[in-house]
């Protein structure tokens, strides 16, 4: 990290100083008005802000606790020990981050002075550009936003080892710089950065939840969405199951467990949506778009694509056609 950032973020906080002064429980009324510990984005938000830093308390035992807001840690330097959701304990290391809904419960170990996390308060709101950036074709777009928003299931959080991945490095320490040093354009930065770290987070999907067996099922599953976005035209869920060593009656259920499709109609989803693309962003034949989207069958794919969109792939051009 660069070094006038860690230093910015090392200083002691006035809620530090007074641990360290022998003040050895965290102070609620900091952080809720509520006697559940919710940690309240009106506590931490000025008025009119979507987007706030703030570095981790260190010296003392954060207790367990949800939030009202998307919640994103950076690890500066150093560790800290997170017990997440009650029973999984999690090491975030240097260059690691963690993305927590707001179904999260997390308490946190007493961090030492070079321990140094970041965490992202961030209202839905300030996301939806970076939604739309990971555009509408993907399915893992889907998956993020699923994570993100829902408010119980199997996924409530996502810890990515990113040490030494300079890119997402630089994007998280653009962020933190653009919300420390506010401009007039900072909402547009900072909303744009968001969603070029997520296309990054995409890229390096198997930096996901590693040495997490809790979260052995969901890796597959986004291993699955990623092989689905990069080989559409070609994929079958043999093959992926054959790349991943599982059969593929395993594969099959763990995907429809996990999320709300079959991997079948996940890559109908993707296929589709790509030929919409094509449709209304070139002036390819329709004939030759089927193809390049993975269809040997005309009647097949028209039947499909009339059931999804209730019109023929004609209709939805004619619909929909960009200026060329």
């Amino acid at each position: 990290m660069d070094s006038r950032l860690l230093e910015l973020l090392k200083k002691i906080t006035p809620e530090e100083q007074m641990i360290l002064a022998g003040n050895s429980t965290v102070q609620r009324n900091l952080y809720t008005s509520n006697e559940d510990f919710i940690i309240d984005s009106n506590k931490m938000l000025e008025k009119g802000k979507i987007i706030d830093i703030r570095p981790h308390t260190r010296f003392v035992h954060f207790p367990k606790h949800r939030h009202n807001y998307i919640e994103i840690t950076y690890m500066c330097s150093g560790t800290t020990t997170h017990i997440i959701n009650g029973d999984t304990n999690m090491v975030l290391k240097m260059g690691d981050l963690l993305i927590m809904n707001q179904n999260v419960t997390q308490e946190i170990l007493p961090a030492s002075f070079d321990d140094i996390a970041v965490n992202f308060i961030v209202l839905q709101q300030f996301f939806d550009p970076a939604y739309t950036m990971l555009s509408g074709e993907s399915v893992l777009r889907d998956f993020l936003i699923g994570t993100l928003q829902q408010n119980s299931g199997p996924v409530s959080y996502l810890h990515f080892q990113t040490e030494g991945i300079l890119p997402i490095q630089n994007l998280v320490e653009n962020l933190i710089w653009s919300i420390s040093n506010p401009t007039h354009n900072s909402r547009t930065i900072n909303q744009t950065t968001m969603g070029l770290l997520f296309l990054q987070l995409v890229n390096f999907s198997d930096k996901l939840n590693q040495n997490d067996p809790k979260h052995y099922e969901t890796n597959i599953v986004f291993t699955a969405f990623k092989y689905i976005e990069e080989n559409y035209k070609t994929a079958t869920l043999e093959e992926f199951s054959a790349m991943m060593k599982l059969p593929s009656y395993y594969v099959s259920k763990l995907i429809k467990k996990n999320s709300e499709y079959t991997f079948k109609k996940f890559l109908q989803r993707k296929r589709l949506n790509q030929a919409t693309y094509l449709l209304t962003n070139t002036l390819i034949p329709v004939e030759n778009i089927i193809y390049l989207v993975g269809y040997n069958n005309n009647s097949y794919f028209h039947r499909l694509f009339k059931d999804e969109y209730k019109m023929t792939p004609k209709q939805y051009r004619q619909c929909n056609k960009i200026l060329l």
